[in-house]
Formats: C-alpha cells, sequence, structure tokens
C-alpha cells in the first residue's frame, strides 16, 4: 500500500510515520504505535477495551498460525463501513490512538 494513501488514512490524528516491519508496515504517531499494512490491509491497534468495538462492527482480528496453535494479535481490520466514509474512519484511528496510548 502506498504510503502516501496510508497518512491521508489517519490525517485526523496528524502526522504519521510509516516503517517497514514483518513483512508489511508499522504506523506510528508520537512514538507510538497504533496500525500495521500488512498485505495491502490496513489492521488496528485495539486491547481489552477497544477490541469488543471493532468485533461489534464485524471487523476481523488478526489471527495468525503459530507453531503450535493460532495466535490473536491486537489488530482489527477497519470494519467495512468505515473504509470509504472520512469521518467514521477517523472514529476508528481515534480508538486505535488510544489503545495506543494505553498499550505499556
Amino acid at each position: 500500500m502506498d504510503n502516501d494513501l496510508i497518512r491521508d488514512m489517519f490525517d485526523s490524528l496528524g502526522e504519521v510515520t510509516i516503517k517497514r516491519m514483518f513483512g508489511g508496515k508499522g504506523v506510528y504517531h508520537q512514538g507510538r504505535i497504533l496500525a500495521l499494512e500488512f498485505h495491502d490491509e490496513i489492521l488496528l491497534k485495539a486491547d481489552t477495551e477497544s477490541a469488543p468495538e471493532f468485533a461489534a462492527a464485524d471487523a476481523q482480528q488478526w489471527i495468525y498460525e503459530g507453531k503450535n496453535k493460532p495466535v490473536a494479535m491486537p489488530y482489527w481490520s477497519i470494519p467495512d463501513s468505515a473504509i470509504d466514509d472520512p469521518d467514521e474512519l477517523s472514529t476508528w484511528v481515534r480508538l486505535a490512538w488510544e489503545a495506543a496510548l494505553r498499550a505499556k
């Protein structure tokens, strides 16, 4: 995914930094990671407080097959309804930012 497109998606927060990682990209704001780009999809950070909101919006949690079992990561897809709605997208971006702030 093009870095300019990623920056546009996070415009409601202000400036973001994009770094290559894990065969994808990490999206950072004020030094904290709040999203990943992996296989041309943006995955937003969530935690125990915000994950239920992502689940209720039919977003999908990133789960990969570990050595012995599936591993659920704290990143979720953007809900379909927010893809073409900048105002709604900014709400989900804000939730990801708040999760990033709560992370240790």
